[in-house]
């Protein structure tokens, strides 16, 4: 007997997926039966795989056929499917690197998405093991190459589903190896963000991350609930790390872990923190398509008991992937009520949020913009930002953006000069990010007249070269010159 779907709207891709497996079927058995029922003998196993990972959703006449052949009633699957559709359609993996760890968090939010209380099977919490940041081959799926074991999250060989290898930078403070355990606080790396990029940090991250599962793992039952929140921040800052020091696949990895420890917590805001945190990564790495899906499920999820800032950035991360995947009304919605949201309040945010004010605001509306073509609204909303002094991550980045709005106005002297300050502050904080960002500029830079300041720009790159931070990734380099 096929169990009944739990109450309540569901995912399609996760709907279809646990009906196929309640009746012991493989894709290639689903796909006869529906060749078999519906007389047309062209639909293969990949047809099914696509459906059941939402990177495409079946017509009228594929959800009939399947809601006869599932033996489930086809308003079921048209509301899933309306859900599916509200939260848009994930795409094909962009980045071989990170596909496992992308859609493995793409998954765990869909699931999250249909059963926030994870309370079904296919709830946040029924996943496999999830490797920690920066020791990829150590668990027994990448070494074997079999699926690794399933763990809920109280398990005491592995909490929150993540094994926890060890290294020699986690020796004992006084062992004469690596770093200290307990040397470096989270408060600490903080403080070292404003001034230092991913590069520089993203091993202390990663390393800040495995003692607190550690910590996690040693407490006992009534402790680890307490640990939670922490874990959730300690994982979600190490994805941020990784994101600026190009590390997709990491990123993603620790991203996933934050969300499992934020549910688990019962804390919804900072889940759609960690959510809207991995769009801003997906989106970096060209897949707009997939940063939108993870930004509509964490607005969707956090919006209800966000502060103020918190709901204008989740927002924000919401129209930024919408302008870059090219719906441009999506867009302009989520900018409007990112500003009715508001800024900012001091002491009604979240202390994770310690870096987010007016002027940041500003500065990612201005960057939307430049994404939408509105360059003459952008420009005077980056360029406070772009001048502002301390911050050198933050006035790479957006001076990248900057310059390409100048660009996009024609003025190239402009776009030039901004460029090649934003350029000695990605020297300065050493973020492969923050060259990604100029990298865009440079191609587009390329389609302008030749002139005083282009060829000043360029002899200005080729001296900075050997200083920019190393680490960059694939989709973040230059194309080479033909």
């Amino acid at each position: 007997m096929i169990p009944s779907p739990p109450p309540g709207p569901r995912l399609l891709g996760p709907l279809l997926a646990e009906l196929r497996a309640a009746r012991g079927w493989s894709q290639q058995r689903l796909a006869a039966e529906l060749c078999a029922a519906s007389g047309v003998p062209t639909l293969t196993r990949n047809e099914v795989s696509r459906w059941e990972r939402q990177l495409r959703l079946p017509g009228d006449f594929w959800s009939a056929w399947l809601a006869t052949v599932l033996g489930v009633p086809g308003e079921v699957l048209a509301g899933a499917a309306a859900r599916s559709r509200r939260l848009g359609v994930a795409p094909a993996v962009v980045d071989p690197a990170g596909s496992r760890a992308r859609l493995a968090l793409l998954t765990l939010a869909y699931r999250w998405a249909a059963d926030p209380g994870g309370r079904t099977p296919a709830g946040p919490f029924a996943a496999a093991p999830t490797p920690l940041p920066g020791r990829p081959g150590r668990d027994d799926e990448h070494r074997t190459g079999r699926p690794a074991p399933r763990m809920s999250v109280a398990d005491e060989s592995g909490p929150l589903g993540v094994h926890v290898p060890r290294g020699p930078d986690d020796e004992p403070t006084g062992s004469g190896r690596g770093h200290p355990a307990d040397g470096v606080t989270l408060a600490t790396l903080r403080r070292w963000d404003d001034l230092l990029g991913g590069g520089d940090l993203a091993g202390h991250g990663a390393r800040r991350l495995r003692q607190a599962v550690r910590g996690y793992r040693r407490a006992g039952p009534a402790g680890r609930r307490a640990m939670l929140p922490a874990l959730a921040e300690s994982a979600q800052f190490a994805g941020w790390l990784a994101a600026d020091a190009g590390d997709l696949g990491g990123g993603l990895v620790a991203y996933r872990l934050a969300l499992r420890a934020a549910v688990a917590a019962g804390q919804a805001p900072l889940a759609g923190h960690v959510l809207a945190s991995a769009s801003h990564l997906l989106a970096d790495a060209g897949d707009p398509a997939g940063a939108l899906v993870l930004a509509r499920i964490g607005y969707a999820a956090g919006r209800a008991t966000a502060s103020p800032g918190l709901r204008a950035l989740l927002l924000h991360r919401v129209a930024l992937a919408a302008a870059l995947a090219g719906r441009p009304r999506a867009a302009g919605q989520a900018l409007a009520g990112a500003d009715r949201a508001g800024t900012p309040e001091p002491g009604r945010e979240p202390p994770w949020l310690y870096w987010l004010d007016a002027a940041e605001l500003a500065a990612m509306t201005g960057r939307t913009l430049v994404a939408l073509g509105r360059h003459a609204a952008a420009v005077p909303l980056l360029t406070p930002v772009v001048g502002a002094r301390g911050r050198p991550r933050r006035s790479a980045v957006y001076g990248g953006w900057l310059a390409r709005g100048h660009l996009g106005l024609g003025a190239v002297p402009e776009a030039c000069a901004v460029a090649g300050e934003a350029l000695l502050d990605a020297v300065r904080s050493g973020s492969p990010r923050a060259v990604g960002q100029l990298t865009t500029f440079r191609r587009g830079l390329a389609h302008a007249p030749p002139g005083p300041a282009t060829r000043g720009y360029a002899r200005l790159v080729t001296a900075a070269r050997p200083y920019l931070p190393s680490g960059v990734p694939r989709h973040l380099r230059d194309s080479p010159r033909r």
